[in-house]
């Protein structure tokens, strides 16, 4: 038996790491970790059943890794993203792509992209592209 995997995305600034990832996405922390103070951190986050690593620790991950992640409607996430008005990141309506999914493309503050889909065939009747 094998569970799903843990991505681990690197990682250069806590701060903007934090605010990408918790109150940007919305997602929740898991954990904290550092060696001892002024080390680098590394924490666990979780969003629905979407697990990620983020990383400050040389080696772990390559900053600019690309991971797909799968959510129930990226239509309404999507409009729920903009109206937070972020900074750094405002998606734009999600695209339909030819190979059946509507998503979003969102850069974190160390490059790494987060890819947000949704299979067409699961999207609401309102959610057509049109």
């Amino acid at each position: 038996m094998f569970g799903p995997p843990t991505p681990i995305l690197r990682s250069f600034d806590e701060a903007r790491a934090k605010a990408f990832y918790l109150d940007f996405l919305g997602f929740e922390p898991v954990f904290e970790h550092r060696f001892e103070p002024g080390l680098p951190l590394y924490m666990g986050v979780r969003l629905g059943d979407c697990a990620l690593h983020l990383s400050e620790h040389y080696g772990d991950g390559s900053p600019g890794a690309a991971i797909r992640i799968p959510v129930d409607d990226v239509v309404a996430f999507a409009d729920g993203l903009r109206a937070k008005q972020f900074g750094n990141a405002r998606p734009g309506r999600p695209a339909e792509t030819a190979w059946g999914t509507r998503e979003i493309t969102i850069a974190d503050p160390a490059g790494n992209r987060l890819t947000f889909y949704t299979e067409a065939a699961n999207l609401r009747q309102t959610d057509a592209v049109g």
